[in-house]
């Protein structure tokens, strides 16, 4: 059955991602919402954006008249809301701007999907979904053992995942104060195509490229479980469709890796497909750590497995390698974003 998605976020990494997989493998509708800050990118969208089922609308989710007008004109039954300030550094510079979005605007549009709710008949509340995207970093970090569990407490170390924790329990107040069906999803560390390149990967693919130092921060040893975009996008489908109103599913990749190893993992990969006159490696340059870095993150992703039969399908060495190809492929993509605001510099010294 076509259903419609309102899909916040859409021009970003991994709302992108989400698009692009409900249009071609689904016969839904979608509706994206994007401000177009410095990480929405149409062109991310360029592969879907001739469908007749797909539709963009620029706009704020902290407006709510813009948020009411959009679900009164496209009337959704689902939403999935990825719209997000995301990069912990940024955060440290400005977390300001991570308050209003994360926090003001997931608010805003709680309000909007309660208004929209409401109005609709006994069959359209029961089939409705909003759907929240969350990040394993509102868990805090790991020691040496264990792993994120859905009923870890929370302990945010950053504006950042201040920021997203916040949301995350605004979103749990609206289903069990008002009844509004939601379902969340809290995800490790995402890479693949269209990542913008301020990110780990990214930054360290181009400016191997570019023979530029590759930074790594302190001594490299933190660890991250890294998912494949475009894992993470059939899983969040999924969990908007089959998940339990009210429940919470973990999204990991199976993939944890100090941020050294995923470094030297690139430089390998860059020697094969575009060598240099000097092995990349050599380019590696430790950099002061990030304040409050986080020392490990792993996710527990039995509950999505077991619950709704989700695995992901690249292993990080698959994902690596296509994430390196697509950046290799795709020059005029990465050339047309770091002609605008980032360029490559460091972030989050102000701290």
């Amino acid at each position: 059955m076509r259903k419609k998605f309102l899909v916040t976020g859409g021009a970003g990494f991994i709302g992108s991602a989400v698009v692009r997989k409900l249009i071609r493998d689904t016969p839904h509708e979608v509706l994206v919402v994007d401000k177009l800050t410095y990480a929405g990118n149409l062109e991310s969208l360029g592969p879907v954006a001739d469908s007749d089922r797909y539709r963009f609308l620029q706009a704020d989710i902290a407006d709510l008249a813009a948020m009411r007008a959009a679900f009164a004109e496209f009337r959704p039954d689902t939403v999935m809301h990825l719209a997000a300030e995301s990069h912990v550094d940024r955060s440290i510079d400005g977390p300001g701007e991570f308050l209003q979005t994360n926090v003001v605007g997931t608010f805003t549009l709680l309000q909007a999907a309660l208004d929209h709710w409401r109005g609709l008949d006994e069959a359209g509340k029961g089939a409705f979904r909003f759907h929240h995207i969350s990040t394993d970093e509102v868990f805090g970090s790991l020691g040496a053992e264990g792993f994120f569990r859905e009923d870890t407490p929370y302990q945010p170390n950053s504006p950042y995942s201040a920021s997203k924790a916040a949301s995350d329990h605004f979103v749990r107040a609206w289903h069990h104060t008002y009844g509004l069906p939601t379902v969340a999803t809290n995800c490790s560390n995402n890479y693949g195509p269209y990542h913008f390149p301020e990110k780990l990967i990214p930054l360290t693919i181009l400016n191997a490229l570019e023979g530029k130092p590759l930074p790594v921060y302190g001594k490299g040893e933190n660890i991250r479980d890294w998912l494949y975009v475009d894992d993470h996008a059939e899983a969040l489908i999924l969990v908007a469709e089959r998940g339990v109103v009210g429940e919470t599913y973990n999204i990991g990749g199976h993939n944890e890796r100090t941020n050294i190893d995923v470094v030297r993992a690139i430089c390998a990969l860059m020697d094969e497909m575009a060598p240099a006159e000097r092995p990349h490696a050599e380019l590696i340059t430790f950099v002061t750590d990030r304040p409050g870095h986080d020392a490990r993150y792993a996710i527990d992703a039995g509950k999505i497995e077991r619950e709704l039969g989700w695995r992901p399908a690249e292993t990080f060495e698959t994902g690596l390698r296509k994430t390196v190809r697509w950046y290799l492929d795709n020059r005029a993509w990465w050339e047309s974003v770091r002609s605008g605001s980032y360029r490559g510099e460091r972030l989050g010294l102000s701290a």
